[in-house]
Formats: C-alpha cells, sequence, structure tokens
C-alpha cells in the first residue's frame, strides 16, 4: 500500500494512489566533523548503514477555518471544532497504542490551515538505510492511521 523514495537526506512517503502521504527523516547520530555532514549521510545511505530510528512527519489535521475571506456561521465552525478534536483523540491513541513516546505538533509549512505531527520513530532493533527495509519497519504505524482514517 505504500511506497518510499529517497530525496537527498529523507525520504517521501506515498500512499497507494501516488499522494505524498508523510516524510521520514533518518536519525544519522552524531555526525563528525558538522562540516561534512552532507557527505558522510551520503555515504551511510550508499552504505545502507543502520539506524536506530528517526522523525515521521505527518498531517495531523485541517481545520477548514482559517482560509482568507471564508464565510462561516457558528454551527460550521462548532462542527469542524468538534472534528478536530475527535482527529487528535485519534491519534493520541495511536501514539498511546503504537507506544510512541516523542512527538511534537507544528503549522503545516505548506498549510497554515493544518498541523503537522512528527513522531520520534525508534526501531526495535538498527535497521539499514534502504528503502525496503525502511518501509517494513514504519508499515505498521501508517497502516494503523490509515485504517483510523488519519492517512
Amino acid at each position: 500500500m505504500w511506497t518510499i523514495e529517497q530525496e537527498e537526506t529523507y525520504f517521501k512517503i506515498y500512499d497507494d494512489r501516488k499522494t505524498l502521504a508523510g516524510y521520514f527523516a533518518p536519525e544519522y547520530g552524531d555526525i563528525q566533523p558538522e562540516d561534512k555532514s552532507d557527505l558522510v549521510i551520503a555515504e551511510m545511505m550508499k552504505n545502507h548503514d543502520p539506524i536506530k530510528g528517526g522523525y515521521m512527519m505527518l498531517p495531523l489535521v485541517k481545520f477548514g477555518l482559517f482560509e482568507d475571506g471564508k464565510e462561516m456561521n457558528l454551527d460550521y465552525v462548532a462542527q469542524q471544532l468538534q472534528d478536530v478534536y475527535n482527529r487528535i483523540l485519534a491519534w493520541k491513541n495511536l501514539t498511546i497504542e503504537k507506544q510512541i513516546e516523542h512527538h511534537k505538533i507544528l503549522v503545516s509549512h505548506t498549510d497554515h490551515d493544518m498541523l503537522s505531527i512528527t513522531l520520534g520513530i525508534i526501531f526495535d532493533s538498527p535497521v539499514p538505510l534502504e528503502k525496503k527495509e525502511i518501509l517494513g519497519n514504519l508499515s505498521d504505524i501508517l497502516d494503523f492511521a490509515h485504517h483510523k482514517g488519519l492517512l
């Protein structure tokens, strides 16, 4: 159902319709010297070095409220806020069920009416920097989010 493509030092995650679903940024560790990080990461990618985890960025919720000039009534705003609340609870349940201890929420850089969530992912054991291996270790969370209607 999911595909993953490398884009420089991170990966783009696509659904079965080839729609961008999110991003995965591997945690490369403490790279020294810092000014050579691009070269070191490129070498790590080439060698499929193992990583312990990373950060998966996914859309959290779209409000449907913050569009310039959009006219609304109280019923619409109340319903949108209730839908947002329900979606946030579903994401909270995902972090609990999948034992994701670290996350952060930001306003999406591409849509100011949307929040995105960054999940701190720690693999059970080190995973090679290889698309198939990374996707295999992220699929459980992606599938769970998809089945809950979050993706």
